[in-house]
């Protein structure tokens, strides 16, 4: 997922997708920790462990599935370094998941959410560059899942992220994921195309809006403004395992995901940006099956990230779960 360089003619590529995780992890750490003792997260440490919990013993389960029908061992039977590797992906849905969802007091809700972005690595798969990968985002697809099935379950609310937070640190924040996120997706991830082109996109259905449906083109921007939202572009959007790795396909993504938004808008649905991307990413699986079947004539244009070479085993390797908020 990661790359620190180009290597050189014949040599193999590096894997950097481990590093990557492990600095995403850190960082998603960190921000939980700080939201439950400096932010003002709503949601409770209860939800939290329950959330990480779930993701933990889903993982693993699948795991032990996989490595029993393969008649090899379990990935996190492998080794320490191994076994923390592996519980990568899982420690970040399961904090994203109880950081983006709010249930009141309720625990299943965060158990559910969990359970589904696991599994759905698992179930909603396509041959992308000769390999099968998953094609929905793992925690985009829990939180949407979640919020269409229980009702009376929320996206976390505007104020979530910064409610403790006054003066210049309303600004610190924001500037720090802008940055952050930045960095990462220009020297890790290469999605600065899908980026530019999902922000430029919303920017551009908020006018269309405003100047045909006579809406508030300051209330249509307004998302923008969020620590949500940023948070979703920079960390969730730009997930390299179920988005396009071409600068086309990113552009194309991009604008796909700002007209479905659009368009839910218009129907008055809520929580737009998670099922839009859940709409997008279903709508490339569908398409990267049509290609392989044949159905579609013409050069495959979009695609995941290659999945780099792993030092871990090759049944971990096939896995390559990618990094996702």
């Amino acid at each position: 997922m990661s790359m620190n360089g180009v290597p050189a003619a014949g040599s193999p590529k590096k894997d950097l997708r481990i590093p990557a995780l492990r600095r995403f992890a850190l960082a998603i750490t960190i921000l939980n920790t700080l939201g439950h003792t400096v932010l003002g997260f709503e949601t409770s440490l209860a939800q939290l462990c329950v959330a990480l919990g779930t993701a933990y013993g889903t993982e693993i389960l699948i795991e032990l599935i996989a490595s029993w029908s393969e008649r090899r061992r379990p990935t996190f039977l492998t080794g320490r370094v191994a076994a923390f590797d592996f519980m990568l992906p899982s420690h970040i849905t399961g904090l994203a998941l109880s950081m983006l969802l709010y249930g009141g007091d309720r625990l299943l809700p965060f158990a559910f959410a969990s359970v589904i972005a696991i599994t759905s690595k698992t179930l909603f798969v396509a041959p992308i560059k000769g390999r099968v990968r998953h094609f929905l985002n793992p925690s985009n697809t829990g939180i949407a899942a979640t919020v269409f099935f229980f009702p009376w379950v929320a996206v976390a609310p505007p104020y979530h992220f910064t409610e403790n937070l006054f003066g210049g640190w309303d600004w610190a924040l924001p500037a720090l994921i802008v940055c952050t996120g930045s960095l990462l997706n220009t020297k890790l991830t290469k999605k600065i195309p899908l980026i530019l082109s999902w922000v430029g996109a919303f920017i551009a259905q908020a006018i269309v809006r405003h100047q045909f449906s006579d809406t508030w083109l300051a209330a249509s921007l307004a998302p923008i403004t969020g620590v949500g939202f940023l948070l979703f572009t920079f960390y969730m959007v730009s997930d390299p395992g179920t988005t396009p790795s071409t600068r086309r396909g990113q552009i194309i993504f991009g604008i796909s995901l700002a007209s479905v938004y659009a368009v839910l808008m218009a129907l008055h649905i809520q929580y737009q940006l998670f099922f839009a991307l859940f709409l997008v990413c279903a709508t490339r699986g569908v398409i990267l099956h049509a290609v392989a079947r044949g159905w579609v004539v013409g050069r495959q244009k979009i695609e995941a990230a290659p999945i780099p070479a792993s030092t871990a085993t090759p049944a971990a390797e096939e896995q390559a779960r990618p990094l996702a908020v």
